[in-house]
């Protein structure tokens, strides 16, 4: 029995939510539905022109909303990130542990810690500008081989890669992995993060990932296929599973043999921030817990579609064995 069934990597970023007019996106040149990097005086710019209509902050980042989904429906994860020496890191590293999620406190350094302003508009839409402050130093320091040893998966997240620092820990932790017998799961995260840095996601596939997961418009990018059928194919002979998701119509699942597809659960969507990352919590809990391929996918889109119905990107319900078995259970 390892003590960790998850250990993740990926940016500590204090997630602040914003309800917004796409007006505001023309106004203020962001693109719509992605995320955009940005340097600290361009998100001190934005959060002036907002205006103070903060609806919400958590200690946030893909990967730690993965985190904690896992956790939420009782799996035991880590977190490998960095935060600053300030207010903001000590609020990410309180609300982590809050959660239920373990860190290492003293991955701290001198700095700014990166937040991620979330816009969200009436049609559900998130648009992200995110500036990395110190996470973008997050490399091979925070890289911690006794925890990967010690935990059933690592999780990477594809954000992490757009830092040379973040790609070389990325690495090694998928190294660390191997030599242990830790299963490596993947995700692409996002489109632009696809586009932009194709050939190291490329690289950490071909390196060997036992679980990837992406949604529709990733796969297509990542592999250049034309529909999301052809990429779905592409995929699932490069990899040992695949999730490959559909927003409202659900997922469709390989784990290397049968292939299945998981209805979504319909819900009055709000807010699509963060249920990819929850999705893949609850995936990663099912399969590390004696689930089969079939409930894991059953489960982690029950766990999305809730996220989807209410705003901000976490899983915040804690569900016990006889909530999961009913979940599984529904139609």
């Amino acid at each position: 029995m390892r003590q960790y069934d998850v250990y993740g990597l990926g940016n500590a970023l204090v997630d602040i939510q914003f309800r917004v007019d796409p007006s505001f996106f023309e106004a203020m040149g962001i693109d719509k539905g992605v995320m955009t990097l940005i340097d600290g005086d361009r998100q001190r710019a934005l959060i002036d022109a907002l205006g103070g209509k903060e609806m919400a902050r958590s200690s946030g980042g893909s990967a730690a909303n993965t985190m904690i989904a896992l956790a939420n429906c009782g799996g035991r994860g880590y977190y490998g990130c960095k935060v600053a020496e300030d207010a903001d890191g000590e609020f990410y590293l309180r609300d982590l542990n809050d959660a239920g999620v373990a860190s290492n406190p003293s991955h701290r350094g001198e700095g700014v810690t990166g937040k991620c302003l979330v816009m969200i508009t009436e049609d559900a839409d998130r648009t992200m500008n995110t500036f990395l402050g110190i996470t973008s130093t997050f490399g091979v320091a925070q890289v911690e081989d006794a925890v990967i040893a010690d935990s059933q998966f690592i999780y990477i997240e594809g954000y992490l890669i757009a830092a040379d620092d973040g790609f070389e820990a990325a690495q090694v932790a998928q190294k660390v992995a191997r030599a242990h017998g830790t299963k490596v799961a993947l995700t692409l995260s996002d489109p632009s993060i696809v586009a932009a840095f194709k050939d190291r996601m490329t690289a950490l596939v071909d390196a060997g990932v036992d679980m990837l997961f992406c949604n529709e418009d990733e796969g297509r990018i990542f592999t250049g296929a034309e529909t999301t059928e052809e990429a779905f194919g592409a995929l699932r002979h490069r990899v040992g599973g695949l999730a490959l998701t559909y927003g409202a119509d659900g997922a469709r699942v390989c784990d290397g043999g049968d292939v299945l597809h998981a209805p979504g659960f319909e819900v009055d969507a709000v807010d699509t921030n963060g249920a990819g990352d929850s999705f893949a919590g609850a995936y990663l809990f099912a399969v590390t817990h004696g689930y089969d391929t079939v409930q894991a996918a059953r489960l982690a889109t029950y766990v999305s579609s809730r996220v989807v119905a209410k705003y901000g990107p976490r899983f915040e319900r804690k569900l016990n064995g006889a909530e999961i078995n009913r979940i599984l259970k529904m139609r």
